[in-house]
């Protein structure tokens, strides 16, 4: 019996997170024909199934009070498919249990019943049970949104400026200039008074400093990010440190102090590079990483890289990719076409409207095809492993993201052995040299990835 290594245990994490994300936008555009018939409930670790259903049960005797006829049937439906639901289940689980069920209005105007029992990655922080027009999802985004965030401080003697890193996302909290007195050996009899009018303002700059640090970063009397960084080109982040008016309560967060070469916003960039033997499970540089080894192998010419639908599809097909690099709103599909006058099942990988423009519902004697559609990101989640390959998915938040999802229209993967694309589909077109453009498999320049 394998075990699970923590690799592919933060593979599979990544995998949940990006289902329970594409479930919250689904349930969030749901909307109910009746003003209230759409239920959220929420039950967290220690609470007890049996107090969850005889709630449920007393909401459903007092909707027997609710006039409209319509709403009244439609809270009644989804009270007693989330009881049924809730019998599922003879205990809590670990992390609690979270259930939607109501009918929904779908594109065309039609109802349907939708019922979702979840049992989440991370805790469910509190009870709620809502009977609304709407699904209520905000706690399932707070699950989302709540990687360990991580505070930095990058303090030099032009000014400070204080931020936050979490996931793959960077937020500026604060920065301030501030001009100190700079050492020199004039003044006379004057010079003991200068000395200690520079050391008292520098004083009073670590006091500014501490100050504002506990109004960042603590919160109801406790540390409100997981670790906090020291960076700077001077003495100044080891005076922080060592000063009693740092903050107590934040000593034991303090991860590491760095030393940059820059003040500002570059020193914010240098400091979390630099702090990646602490921050290495960060999404946002686990994301960077992965790019750069990319671009790197593109660079190099490595022939140990793809990118583009078609080579992407041909490098799982032989075995070849080691990791799948997707964009998370990967937008397009997976048709399979079946019936008809075709002999084998055809696939497609297109948008729905490149589908819908190309008529590939038909065959060519204009015979209704039967077509199965699927997201691609959807596919790759549930097969990837059949192909042999391990799963990441990145976004379009960080710099190098952004240029993956622009410039190679969000698709590519590293290889395990080298591949010559361009000779193989040159074999494949019987020696025909004319190169032919097909979905995300463009020719790109340097600009592209440099």
């Amino acid at each position: 019996m394998s075990t699970k290594t923590p690799e592919d245990a933060e593979v599979e994490k990544n995998i949940e997170r990006w289902r329970i994300k594409k479930m919250v936008q689904n349930l969030e555009k749901a909307k109910s024909l009746a003003s209230a018939g759409l239920i959220s409930l929420m039950i967290p670790p220690k609470d007890q199934i049996a107090k969850a259903s005889k709630l449920l049960n007393e909401e459903y005797g007092t909707a027997t009070s609710i006039k409209s006829h319509t709403t009244k049937l439609a809270v009644q439906t989804a009270i007693t498919s989330s009881l049924q639901k809730l019998k599922l289940y003879s205990r809590t689980p670990p992390n609690g249990l979270i259930i939607y069920c109501g009918n929904v209005i779908t594109d065309d105007n039609k109802e349907r019943k939708v019922t979702v029992d979840l049992e989440p990655f991370k805790p469910v922080s509190q009870a709620k049970y809502v009977c609304d027009n709407k699904f209520h999802v905000d706690e399932l985004y707070k699950m989302l949104e709540s990687d360990d965030k991580y505070g930095f401080i990058v303090m030099d003697g032009n000014g400070t400026l204080f931020g936050t890193l979490a996931g793959n996302t960077r937020e500026i909290l604060q920065r301030f200039s501030v001009e100190l007195p700079k050492k020199h050996g004039r003044g006379g009899q004057s010079a003991l008074r200068f000395a200690r009018l520079r050391l008292e303002k520098r004083r009073n700059y670590v006091r500014k400093v501490a100050e504002l640090t506990t109004a960042h970063f603590i919160t109801n009397d406790r540390p409100n990010v997981a670790g906090l960084i020291l960076a700077g080109s001077a003495e100044f982040k080891n005076d922080l440190n060592g000063s009693d008016l740092f903050d107590q309560r934040l000593k034991p967060v303090v991860m590491k102090l760095v030393d940059v070469a820059y003040g500002g916003e570059n020193g914010f960039n240098q400091a979390i590079e630099l702090s990646q033997d602490v921050l290495g499970n960060v999404k946002f540089l686990k994301e960077k990483r992965l790019i750069d080894e990319f671009f790197d192998n593109i660079a190099k010419d490595t022939n140990m890289y793809c990118f583009g639908m078609d080579d992407s599809i041909r490098a799982l097909e032989m075995g070849a990719m080691k990791t799948l690099i997707v964009w998370e709103e990967f937008p397009l599909k997976r048709y399979v076409c079946t019936g008809g006058n075709l002999e084998s099942e055809l696939v497609h990988y297109m948008t729905e409207e490149t589908a819908h423009k190309m008529d590939i519902f038909k065959d060519s004697d204009g015979q209704q095809l039967e077509v199965e559609s699927m997201d691609f990101v959807d596919y790759a989640a549930t097969n990837f492993k059949k192909f042999g390959c391990t799963l990441e998915f990145v976004t379009n938040k960080s710099q190098e993201g952004a240029q993956f999802c622009k410039g190679f229209h969000g698709i590519g993967g590293l290889l395990r052995y080298q591949v010559n694309f361009v000779e193989l589909n040159e074999l494949e077109r019987g020696g025909d040299s004319e190169e032919e453009e097909c979905d995300g498999g463009e020719d790109f320049n340097d600009d592209d990835f440099m």
